[in-house]
């Protein structure tokens, strides 16, 4: 009959969340807290008696939330948007993080708690809750505000530091303490980690998403997705790693597909859902009796958290430069704290490290913060004329001096030199940094293999080492001599750019030769070392080493240029993955002009648009033409969507007036470039 209690707890879960959901929609609160609510009305803590039967049935449940909000999470992260927050985004979070961890310690040794109870206070007050404050800026209109963007920037940092908080607090709770070489070991492993998630991810989910996509089938697009997600969140729990932080890598490689904002349409219900699950599940935890026993230290921290994320937000956007009306807005939007706190203290409990009165409080510290969230983004404007009346003339004089020399700091060479710069930057330092990152996912795995005794060679590790070491550095090697390239490349270009103010061509070039040849040398030793490190578990001896060495350098020659294709294939894959071109929403068309015409275009196989999606190719917005049908065969699309890709042999139907349909039958025959 398990099945049955199940049956009726989600139930009765679901009716009651429902309803209490209604009226907190009726009177435009978040919706989350309603659900809070309902878990306290079906919490075992209320009486007059139980109304769940299977409460641990219903915990796993909401673990699926966990897994499905953090999922949810990583895919409004995409790679591409780290480089465009701007300073403003680093300050303001890591300062927020840095004092609010500081100050939930000391609040916690304050109260008499104990060290960890403390330390999980302060990591629970530091992380802003992401859907919260973008569900209140939707809420509001006010996304496209300027200081909701830096919002957004903020809370792309915040999530990537609460990630590599999650670790370190699991290491701490399991360890009892943490060393500084513990730390550096950890968090060196977690960039491993992440590194290669990330390339491996990148060269095969956007792939995979979009071979399946090409089906059309939301059924499988959907399945596809969920299959991505609980399965990099199960390896993440394999390698001791929390499942929120493979839920939410998962999230970041499907961003990163152009199929992204539709899978967030078909795996939104599933997510409400569970996440309604969990949500409840954290209202069922909290116990009345506790609420009133510590009502001070909630009342107390409710006030810390208000208090010190305007303040370190505002302070953060300030020092980057914005102005003390933006500044403070971006403070008193991000004054609460939401899901990553529910999920830090969750840990705590799950672990058996932190105190049962811990969880409640912070739920209770997001419930009246939340409340609070929606009134200090209405209200910001009026504090802010507030404190200039108030605020002594002087002060407000050395802001606004502050904030026009922040404003005029700007590069003062031309833009030549800036366009040098930035090529040298991302075209030249992302590929060594790729190579580096790809070399070390190889020698970790096979590291790992190397943990496995192979039945095979017996006891002998030395014939396993030595197989392991030579396929290992065979496939490791053409990727560093591109990498020695990019490190000549690199080098030259810089040796450019700092002997640019001598006027003595002979200096010059001197100077530039000996900067070339050191920072090529250094690149070269480096490398080495690196090599070296990454080897020594599985390094054969010395005599086999150099016989090795010299084989592997005649067949990476012999087979350089399949090396090259492959080489080339790779970075094309994921720079195509971490580009913001293919992942534009091309807006539809919205009226017809009376002098518009149709026309058709055949696409052959030298169309630069075959295999494009519509919306990559940009046609209405470049040219002024729309495509309005496609027929392919048999079958005929009417007013095709935007994800549809161009084939071979497609007869394509343009709309637009004459000087439109010209520009855009260049554009698909091949006469322009297919997308600026």
């Amino acid at each position: 009959m398990h099945h049955i209690d199940l049956l009726q707890d989600l139930a009765v879960i679901m009716v009651i969340a429902g309803a209490v959901t209604i009226l907190f929609h009726r009177f435009k609160q978040p919706v989350v807290l309603g659900y809070i609510v309902a878990g306290l009305i079906i919490s075992p803590h209320t009486p007059p008696f139980m109304l769940v039967q299977d409460e641990q049935t219903i915990k796993t449940l909401a673990e699926l939330g966990v897994i499905l909000l953090m999922f949810s999470i990583g895919q409004h992260f995409q790679l591409s948007k780290l480089l465009k927050v701007g300073a403003t985004a680093f300050i303001a979070a890591f300062l927020e993080i840095l004092v609010m961890v500081w100050v939930g310690y000391h609040l916690g040794q304050w109260f008499g708690w104990n060290a960890m109870d403390s330390l999980f206070l302060g990591a629970i007050l530091s992380i802003s809750s992401t859907t919260i404050i973008i569900k209140a800026l939707q809420d509001l209109n006010l996304t496209k505000e300027r200081f909701a963007t830096l919002i957004f920037g903020v809370l792309i940092i915040e999530d990537i530091l609460a990630i590599a908080m999650l670790a370190l607090l699991s290491s701490v709770a399991l360890t009892g303490s943490l060393q500084m070489s513990e730390l550096l070991g950890m968090i060196g492993r977690l960039t491993v980690f992440l590194a290669l998630v990330m390339i491996i991810g990148l060269l095969s989910v956007p792939k995979a998403l979009r071979y399946i996509a090409q089906y059309r089938n939301n059924e499988m697009l959907l399945i596809a997705t969920l299959g991505i997600c609980f399965g990099v969140s199960l390896m993440a729990a394999w390698l001791g790693y929390s499942v929120a932080l493979g839920a939410f890598l998962a999230g970041v490689l499907v961003a990163e597909s152009r199929e992204n904002a539709k899978i967030g349409i078909l795996i939104e219900p599933v997510r409400d859902m569970f996440s309604a699950v969990f949500f409840v599940t954290i209202g069922m935890l909290i116990n009345p009796i506790l609420l009133i026993t510590y009502a001070l230290p909630i009342l107390v921290i409710t006030i810390a958290v208000v208090v010190g994320k305007i303040v370190t937000c505002s302070i953060g956007a300030f020092l980057a430069g914005n102005d003390t009306r933006t500044s403070l807005r971006v403070g008193m939007g991000l004054s609460q704290i939401g899901e990553f706190s529910f999920i830090i203290a969750q840990l705590g409990l799950t672990l058996s490290v932190t105190s049962e009165f811990l969880y409640p409080i912070a739920v209770m510290v997001s419930v009246i913060t939340t409340l609070l969230t929606p009134y200090l983004i209405k209200n910001s404007d009026a504090v802010v004329v507030f404190l200039e009346k108030w605020v002594s003339p002087s002060i407000l004089s050395f802001l606004n001096l502050y904030h026009q020399w922040v404003s005029n700091l700007s590069p003062t060479r031309n833009s030549d030199e800036q366009q040098v710069i930035k090529q040298i930057l991302f075209k030249m330092a992302f590929p060594i940094v790729l190579n580096i990152l790809i070399v070390a996912t190889l020698f970790i795995g096979a590291n790992t293999l190397n943990k496995y005794q192979w039945v095979v060679f017996s006891d002998n590790y030395l014939i396993q080492h030595t197989i392991l070491w030579t396929v290992t550095m065979f496939l490791s090697l053409p990727i560093m001599m591109h990498t020695l390239f990019k490190f000549q490349a690199l080098a030259m270009a810089l040796a450019e750019l700092s002997a640019e103010h001598l006027s003595s061509n002979q200096h010059k070039t001197h100077i530039q030769a000996v900067f070339t040849m050191i920072i090529f040398i250094t690149g070269v030793v480096l490398l080495s070392i690196w090599l070296m490190v990454l080897s020594l578990t599985i390094l054969p001896p010395w005599q086999v080493l150099v016989v090795l060495f010299l084989f592997l350098a005649w067949s990476v020659r012999a087979m350089w240029k399949r090396f090259n294709m492959l080489y080339s294939k790779l970075h094309l894959t994921i720079r195509e993955s971490l580009s913001d071109h293919h992942k534009q929403n091309i807006p539809a068309p919205k009226t017809l002009l009376q002098t518009a015409q149709l026309t058709c275009v055949t696409l052959t196989q030298a169309s630069p648009v075959v295999k494009h999606l519509i919306r990559e190719v940009a046609l209405r917005s470049r040219t002024g033409a729309s495509i309005v049908g496609i027929g392919r065969g048999e079958k005929h699309l009417i007013n095709p969507e935007p994800d549809e890709e161009l084939q071979v042999g497609d007869t394509v139907l343009l709309l637009g007036t004459t000087a439109h349909l010209a520009v855009a039958k260049q554009i698909l025959e091949g006469e322009q470039t297919p997308a600026s």
